[in-house]
């Protein structure tokens, strides 16, 4: 017997799938997501998706809370066709920046090299849903092997079984918005130079004669 059972899913998926793994996996993904939503503002967005075999492909979604009105960025993998984005929500109809993508009629999206507004929808009755799920499955990195799904070698049959509670959202970019999505960017110039000022003052400390030297 091979690595992955009759239906070609990695054999600890099963166990990722209990309630409670996947509720540590989804307070996991949210302190990490707290980290990469930092980088994208510090100016790291194209260093996030230098690697995307590895890292995988990475937007952020700015959405507003269907009840609060708050505004929220949720980090997601992503890929591209026919001029569209696509991501899923690996959590279902629970997901919340799913419900709240839905919820309001454009949501604003950083990519790498800029921001867009967008239009969501879902797309997971599309004719195409498993090739585009499998496309966005791949886009994830190291993510989807993480949870036992391998979309690279996975069977059609075995991809619909595994991701048949997830939803495909499609995002239609409709405006382009200014190109900067790094607002904290300011920090590195001013902290470059407060550290190369420390190390001025630092470096003319150790050059001046100590006390004792002086009275001699």
């Amino acid at each position: 017997m091979n690595d992955t059972d009759t239906r070609g899913i990695a054999p600890h998926y099963e166990t990722v799938t209990r309630p409670e793994v996947l509720e540590a996996l989804r307070k996991g993904f949210k302190q990490m997501n707290r980290g990469m939503v930092l980088l994208f503002r510090l100016g790291f967005g194209r260093v996030l998706n230098a690697w995307p075999s590895v890292g995988g492909r990475i937007l952020v979604l700015n959405h507003v809370g269907r009840r609060s009105g708050r505004s929220y960025r949720t980090p997601v993998n992503y890929a591209e066709s026919e001029q569209s984005l696509y991501c899923i929500a690996a959590f279902g109809n629970r997901t919340d920046w799913y419900r709240n993508a839905l919820a309001g009629p454009t949501l604003e999206v950083w990519l790498p090299d800029g921001r867009w507004r967008c239009q969501a929808e879902d797309a997971s009755s599309d004719p195409r849903r498993h090739e585009l799920v499998r496309a966005v499955l791949i886009a994830s990195g190291f993510a989807a092997p993480l949870v036992g799904l391998h979309p690279h070698h996975m069977s059609d049959s075995a991809l619909a079984a595994a991701t048949e509670t997830y939803r495909l959202v499609r995002l239609r970019r409709r405006e382009r918005l200014e190109n900067s999505i790094g607002d904290l960017a300011w920090v590195w110039p001013i902290g470059g130079g407060l550290l190369l000022l420390a190390l001025a003052v630092f470096r003319r400390r150790a050059q001046r004669p100590d006390a004792a030297q002086t009275i001699e």
